[in-house]
């Protein structure tokens, strides 16, 4: 069922809840290869031949994508957000199924990737904020069909999760990475390390504020990383093209 404009509350990385519309959407569900149940939403038309998954970062949830799913869908693209397992912050946000577990994110990823290619799509993207960030590089580098991969604010490792040389080494697809310069956590040396790492083709944006993941969007220079997330996605998925 088409979901109508409504109005949700979601408090992201801890900060005060705030509301956010939910743009025209369908709400889906699909589960992992080991039996958890996740929540998602899917955007853009339905014959769309170039399909993007949007992974959300630690602890906001797929909501944190909205506005910029509603924008790739208005461009062309099927769009699939998703909740990690353990993640259900209910109405429209979603409610996934099982116990939170940083270390499935990838498990969680590969399902949602093998859900949006059911619908369709023949040419798909992967997006990822912190640890949806680094869950796409590790997902991306166990597929040889993934054309294009962005990371905002990704860790080098988190938990038992971890991109190295590797890994990296395996992901064929194009790879953007893309920090704030002053993010506490350290993004930004972590996505000159991933850069370093990785082969072509690959670029790197540092940007001069202190925002992490999905807030990148939304930030002082949120025009420029939208932009720059978008023409990375058509350049690499050949949005329009019918092959």
């Amino acid at each position: 069922m088409i979901s109508s404009l409504a109005a949700l509350t979601a408090s992201a990385c801890g900060s005060a809840p705030t509301t956010v519309a939910v743009p025209a959407s369908v709400a889906v569900t699909f589960t992992t290869p080991d039996g958890v149940s996740l929540a998602g939403r899917l955007f853009g038309p339905s014959d769309a031949q170039a399909g993007v998954v949007l992974s959300h970062m630690l602890p906001a949830d797929q909501s944190s994508w909205y506005a910029e799913a509603d924008r790739l869908a208005a461009q062309g693209y099927r769009v699939l957000t998703f909740d990690f397992r353990g993640y259900c912050p209910g109405g429209d946000a979603g409610c996934s199924q099982g116990t939170r577990d940083l270390n499935e994110a990838p498990t969680d990823l590969t399902a949602a990737l093998s859900y949006l290619r059911s619908q369709g799509p023949t040419r798909l993207g992967l997006v990822g904020a912190s640890i949806g960030g680094l869950a796409s590089l590790i997902v991306a580098s166990h597929q040889t069909n993934i054309p294009a991969v962005v990371t905002l604010s990704a860790p080098e490792v988190l938990n038992a999760v971890s991109a190295g040389p590797p890994v990296l080494a395996a992901v064929t697809g194009a790879k953007l990475f893309i920090a704030g310069l002053g993010d506490p956590t350290g993004s930004a040396q972590a996505a000159q390390d991933l850069y370093e790492n990785s082969p072509q083709p690959k670029r790197l944006d540092i940007v001069p504020v202190d925002d992490h993941g999905t807030d990148l969007l939304t930030g002082g220079q949120g025009t420029q990383v939208r932009q720059l997330l978008e023409a990375w996605l058509a350049q690499y998925l050949h949005l329009g093209s019918a092959t």
